[in-house]
């Protein structure tokens, strides 16, 4: 027997106690690297988008752990990842220019009040867009939400409203690829997740004229 389907929105969320939070601190985005950080994809096509494209939601995370789960392991299971996708991707810092307010979905009873549970961030997205919907619409004016990482729910992820949300200043940007720090922090990420990262390379040949060649550069 399948589980039941996860409940939309109650009709007196309202009247019902919601919890919220307020950050000031740095979020961490994984992005092309030649787009902005704060730019946006295709409305509709995640988790917490707005359903009927009234308003933009940019995804961050509150450490580098989780942006990097949520761009990289799209799904469960997940157990190697590409050089060639990790140079086409940045990781930025970025800071609000004042406090977040955040419905907090990660407290303790903060499901049960609203009359949600832990489907929110797994089911489809066809429900969990109609609560971005009811909390962007609700009363607290919140600017988003804070929420459990679906693969690591010890990690949150942000959903920021952008119509209504302050600003971003972006203070670091570097290719997840790149050297130094970065590499030390990409190898951390990778042992603690139990991910092989694969170095992917062009090699010249006759027949056929180029075939890719992968090995881990953790061997480098």
């Amino acid at each position: 027997m399948s589980p039941p389907e996860l409940p939309k929105p109650p009709t007196d969320l309202e009247g019902r106690r919601i919890t919220v939070i307020k950050i000031e601190e740095t979020l961490f985005r994984t992005h092309g690297i030649t787009r902005n950080p704060e730019s946006v994809g295709h409305p509709g096509l995640n988790r917490f988008d707005a359903p009927d494209g009234s308003y933009k939601v940019l995804y961050v995370g509150r450490d580098a752990y989780c942006a990097f789960i949520e761009a990289f392991a799209h799904s469960a299971g997940t157990k190697i990842v590409t050089t060639a996708a990790l140079k086409n991707k940045a990781l930025s810092e970025l800071r609000p220019v004042r406090p977040l307010l955040l419905i907090d979905l990660t407290a303790s009873g903060s499901l049960v009040r609203i009359r949600a549970d832990a489907r929110l961030f797994s089911a489809g997205y066809d429900i969990s867009q109609l609560w971005s919907k009811a909390f962007h619409d609700h009363s607290v004016g919140a600017h988003g939400m804070l929420y459990p990482s679906r693969l690591d729910p010890q990690k949150h992820a942000i959903a920021i409203f952008r119509d209504r949300a302050p600003k971003l200043l972006e203070f670091n940007r570097q290719s997840w690829y790149a050297p130094g720090k970065q590499r030390l922090l990409l190898a951390e990420i990778a042992e603690h997740y139990g991910i092989e990262l694969i170095e992917t390379r062009i090699v010249a040949s006759r027949k056929p004229p180029a075939s890719v060649r992968q090995e881990s550069f953790l061997d480098d």
